[in-house]
């Protein structure tokens, strides 16, 4: 059988923003809406919060048609609201933080055993969503989104070290929804078992603000 590499579940990147876009902006409200389209404006400094849609995991595949690599069903992000201009518009967002759990995660490589940890690096990342509905995910300046994978396997521990540029996804109001699909990393380090490209993809369902459901307007 052909040995397999692995690729670390990139940063995820590390999924993050905010809720749904609607095709064009619903008069009078802010680009970020809680309730309902066109309802109450989302104040500078919420938090925004959400799962994986239910039903579905994150994956991180060796190729962007392929389906070898790492695939988790428990992973949820964390930002923060920080402009939020009437639409349309571009609102932004401060991701401080996203998870996966490694207990969730399980990888169909040959001589990979599991998961012990995925920890996104370089937070917080700046997120922004446009009236549109296109998501934006960027590192501070000078510095990259990167995602730290380390694996059980039979040779040992190893680790591998993932980055990119910057993630594009979309966004939808009908389940309030961001969806990232096969957003491109490449290994900055790790072993000859680590993918030398990962392809990341998942949804992210419903988005909240304090309980409440967020809309793009």
């Amino acid at each position: 059988m052909r040995k397999r590499t692995l690729l670390a579940l990139a940063g995820a990147a590390t999924a993050l923003t905010v809720a749904a876009a609607v095709p064009s902006a619903a008069a009078g409200s802010a680009v970020l809406t809680t309730g309902s389209t066109g309802g109450t404006a989302a104040a500078v400094g919420d938090t925004l919060t959400a799962p994986l849609a239910a039903g579905t995991s994150a994956t991180l595949y060796s190729s962007a048609t392929g389906t070898s690599g790492v695939s988790c069903t428990t992973s949820q992000f964390t930002a923060t609201v920080a402009d939020n201009p009437a639409a349309p518009g571009t609102a932004t967002e401060s991701v401080t933080g996203h998870s996966f759990d490694a207990s969730s995660c399980t990888s169909n490589v040959t001589g990979v055993l599991g998961v012990s940890s995925i920890v996104v690096d370089n937070l917080p990342y700046t997120a922004t969503v446009t009236s549109a509905g296109t998501l934006t995910v960027s590192p501070p300046s000078g510095s990259t989104i990167q995602t730290t994978v380390k694996l059980r396997t039979l040779l040992g521990s190893v680790t591998c070290v993932y980055r990119a540029a910057s993630l594009t996804g979309t966004a939808s109001n009908s389940d309030s929804s961001i969806a990232f699909t096969n957003q491109q990393f490449t290994k900055f380090s790790g072993s000859s078992l680590c993918f030398a490209n990962g392809y990341f993809t998942a949804k992210y369902a419903p988005v909240t603000d304090a309980g409440a459901r967020l809309y793009v307007n």
